[in-house]
């Protein structure tokens, strides 16, 4: 092995070392506010193969406990099964709390039901799909409303919204409007504040979340805390939205839950694997005359 080659790999496994060590989940007390259990929620993701993700229904539940999240909701595009599944593996290995759901794809919409067991057509309009949602037990969130879905969402159809995406990637990647528009429309209905990931695999899962003010842990108590919008997020800015009495009663308590930034050790990780895959590119293709 000549020495750039020696020297590629060895950054190579620098950097898989770091990487693993950087890797470890924040272990946190669990935290109860005024009675309430508050659980790190992100009630939008997608698996492998059936919804564009990279992690399968058990991979999302072994990550969502590598991210300090307590509940998650798993939500293939028009399809529940992944839902199904990972609810399963969770139970079966002791959590988080994994609930079942759909992003349903409307031309016109996307919305989140969070609590179902059987699939909502896409060709409903949006009112029909929360009157179904409503039917099997669960929640509607609107996802990432930006301006173009709004004609879908007359005021009656917003008076049976349960809650809305204010905080989402899609406000870093969506121009300068994203952010506002999510804001604005939230501020159209009392609704449930949500911060979810639209997790496929590019980007942290639980970037964004939803601190939830449930009774406990439990599907059920989840869904109830949104209904009643017993829910905090916070923007990008640090604003916090949702319940006012329950903002302050968090007082900032909630802060050091939200996700860290990248440490040392995470850098460390990626220049080395960067420089140890460049490396080893140039150095396994030399052409020898």
């Amino acid at each position: 092995m000549n020495s750039a080659r020696l020297v590629s790999v060895s950054l190579l496994v620098a950097s898989l070392a770091a990487g693993t060590l950087a890797d470890r989940p924040q272990t946190q007390p669990p935290l109860r506010i005024a009675g309430y259990r508050v659980l790190a929620a992100d009630f939008h993701v997608h698996s492998y193969p059936l919804s564009g993700g990279t992690l399968a229904p058990w991979d999302l539940v072994l990550e969502a406990r590598r991210q300090s999240l307590d509940a998650i909701a798993i939500t293939g595009h028009n399809q529940v099964e992944a839902g199904l599944w990972g609810r399963w593996f969770a139970r079966l290995v002791g959590g988080p709390t994994v609930i079942a759901g759909e992003e349903i794809h409307a031309p016109g919409y996307h919305l989140i039901a969070a609590g179902i067991h059987s699939t909502i057509s896409w060709r409903n309009t949006a009112a029909q799909s929360i009157a179904e949602i409503h039917a099997q037990g669960g929640v509607a969130i609107a996802a990432h409303p930006v301006r173009g879905s709004w004609p879908a969402f007359d005021p009656q159809t917003m008076a049976s919204l349960d809650g809305s995406e204010i905080m989402q990637p899609i406000v870093w990647s969506y121009n300068y409007y994203g952010a506002r528009e999510l804001r604005e429309f939230y501020q159209r209905a009392p609704l449930a504040a949500i911060g979810s990931s639209d997790y496929h695999g590019m980007g942290p899962l639980g970037i964004c979340r939803t601190y939830v003010f449930a009774r406990d842990d439990s599907e059920q108590s989840i869904l109830e805390a949104i209904r009643q919008r017993r829910t905090v997020v916070y923007d990008r800015d640090g604003r916090a939205w949702g319940d006012a009495a329950l903002i302050q009663l968090a007082a900032g308590r909630l802060r050091d839950r939200e996700p860290q930034p990248s440490g040392p050790l995470d850098l460390f990780s990626r220049w080395c694997g960067l420089l140890g895959l460049i490396g080893t590119l140039i150095s396994g293709n030399r052409v020898v005359y």
